[in-house]
């Protein structure tokens, strides 16, 4: 039997308690990524739960979308009904500014396939690093530093700074500390709100 309807606070909340736990280890992306879909799946929140599924795969009408690949999803095997997309980071690496922008993507990109017909779309970070949450808070830092609201347009903030995304919905990155000192954040995705 499925979940009449998937509440993202719900699934992050449950998900983060069984880390601190010690039911669930988490170590890098991929790690988060597998946990995360094996409790989806535990959750029954769809009939289907995969793994980089591409774009294409859901035939959507849109020609091109800002990925190729959706790191999670949960769908019914018709296809009808897409419950769930989440995108998921887990930077070990530092490059701060580039992963932030990175955030920036995924996010936009959830908006993309919240509007091609997915009813949730979520944003799933964790990081290890104090620079992600804490330092000074200006340029693309004060969205994940500084509690300014996330929306609108993103410029690349290193290199050429030739890229750019645009953020439709208003988003606020609120930092909550696992147990073991790592700290996460999530973004239930809704363009224009």
């Amino acid at each position: 039997m499925m979940t009449a309807s998937v509440k993202p606070e719900a699934l992050v909340g449950e998900f983060a308690r069984r880390l601190n736990d010690g039911y669930i280890e988490i170590y890098n992306e991929i790690s988060l990524q597998h946990e995360l879909g094996i409790f989806l799946r535990e959750k029954k929140v769809a009939e289907q739960v995969q793994f980089e599924r591409n774009v294409s795969y859901f035939q959507f009408p849109r020609p091109s979308f800002a990925k190729k690949e959706i790191d999670l999803t949960c769908f019914d095997t018709s296809q009808t009904q897409l419950r769930l997309a989440v995108e998921l980071k887990y930077p070990r690496a530092g490059q701060f500014p580039e992963q932030m922008f990175s955030f920036c993507r995924d996010i936009a990109f959830l908006e993309e396939l919240k509007e091609a017909g997915f009813s949730n779309c979520l944003f799933l970070v964790v990081v290890e690093q104090r620079p992600f949450y804490s330092g000074r808070a200006d340029g693309i830092y004060k969205y994940f530093r500084g509690g300014e609201t996330l929306h609108g347009k993103i410029v690349k903030p290193t290199g050429a700074k030739d890229q750019e995304v645009m953020i439709e919905g208003k988003y606020v990155v609120r930092w909550k500390e696992l147990r073991d000192g790592r700290r996460y954040t999530w973004i239930e995705v809704s363009p224009g709100t």
